[in-house]
């Protein structure tokens, strides 16, 4: 098994490598832009095959390295198909299997955050982008979010995996790596012990800025990135 979890300290984003241990392919989940030599690099000194590139969203905060690896490397790109992007080589829907090697993710569709946000479950552990964080959950004021959306996403899709399931996430910014599908249902501020409507009502007056770079990484993430 190969797992690596990276980190870009501007946007505070994870970035996911998986590989095939066996037949060395490997996928490559919700890449940075400026991260893109790091990536490449730890994919070569691993003796890997990048197969696949893939995005749970169309991202606010930073520009996807999806465009730069896929012409570097001949990796194919994946995004949901109800992000309204274009410039991905496959669109995905509920339920579709990226296979790279005898491994595969396995998509789960969970807008709220944005309409396309999708999670990926592979063995034990969940890639939440940012749907589901550490403590908390994507904010839904901007890019078509929809916090009753969110909420039923969250409960009726993740929550339901069994509470050993790892949850990793897209994004922290307190420095934690992991969690659980069980601590989240316990002890997320946002979600833990809140009806439907008392979360849709806290997402709905969060008031945060806007993210710093969301003038350009939108665009540039709706036609699949920068080269």
């Amino acid at each position: 098994m190969l797992f690596r979890q990276l980190f870009d300290a501007e946007s505070s984003t994870y970035t996911y490598l998986i590989g095939d241990a066996v037949r060395r392919e490997a996928v490559l989940v919700d890449p940075v832009r400026e991260q893109v030599e790091r990536d490449l690099a730890l994919v070569d000194a691993l003796g890997l095959t990048l197969a696949w590139i893939v995005e749970t969203h169309v991202h606010a905060d930073h520009v996807t390295g999806g465009r730069a690896l896929r012409e570097r490397t001949g990796a194919r790109t994946a995004v949901s198909r109800h992000c309204g992007a274009s410039g991905y080589d496959r669109e995905l829907d509920d339920g579709d299997r990226i296979v790279f090697g005898d491994e595969h993710l396995h998509a789960i569709s969970t807008p709220g955050h944005t309409p396309g946000s999708t999670c990926f479950l592979w063995r034990d552990r969940l890639l939440t982008g940012d749907t589901l964080l550490i403590g908390g959950c994507g904010r839904t004021d901007f890019q078509n979010g929809n916090a009753a959306s969110l909420f039923d996403s969250v409960t009726a899709r993740l929550f339901t995996l069994p509470d050993d399931t790892l949850v990793y996430p897209g994004h922290d910014y307190k420095g934690r790596h992991v969690s659980t599908i069980g601590e989240e249902k316990a002890t997320n501020a946002r979600l833990a012990g809140r009806t439907r409507e008392e979360f849709v009502a806290l997402m709905d007056n969060l008031n945060l800025p806007q993210p710093k770079k969301i003038g350009e990484a939108v665009p540039a993430n709706l036609v699949g990135g920068t080269g």
